[in-house]
């Protein structure tokens, strides 16, 4: 059975850094796009950053372009996001998601062409 664990999560300040992992297991297999969500509470999913397999195609949200990186170690079947310069407002629970097959550019953002959901880990952000 696929599982997707989300780790890494914590309370940081304000202008701190924490790195997500996320790890493939058991009978997962290997996915072309793995990303990472988050929610707040009262809020809709928002999407965060995907990065596909093959490479080629790595997309951010605009709220954290220039502060998060996405990355991959293929042969750990573990996808990474290093955040930077964090702020309070990126106070949430964040998910890891992975989708086995291709899909075009504008619809990986979108959090239903994802297969396979993580449990989310919690990132707080103090001032």
């Amino acid at each position: 059975q696929v599982q997707l664990q989300a780790c890494g999560g914590g309370l940081v300040q304000a202008g701190g850094s924490l790195r997500l992992s996320c790890a493939a297991s058991g009978s997962a297999g290997r996915f072309d796009m793995m990303g990472w969500f988050r929610q707040a509470p009262g809020k809709e999913r928002e999407f965060v950053a995907t990065n596909s397999r093959g490479g080629g195609n790595t997309y951010y949200g605009d709220s954290v372009k220039g502060r998060f990186t996405i990355s991959r170690d293929n042969a750990k079947n573990t996808v990474y996001l290093q955040m930077n310069s964090l702020r309070p407002e990126d106070t949430a629970v964040y998910y890891c998601a992975a989708r086995a097959r291709r899909i075009i550019a504008s619809y990986m953002g979108v959090a239903d062409s994802y297969d396979y959901w993580g449990q989310g880990t919690q990132v707080t952000v103090s001032s």
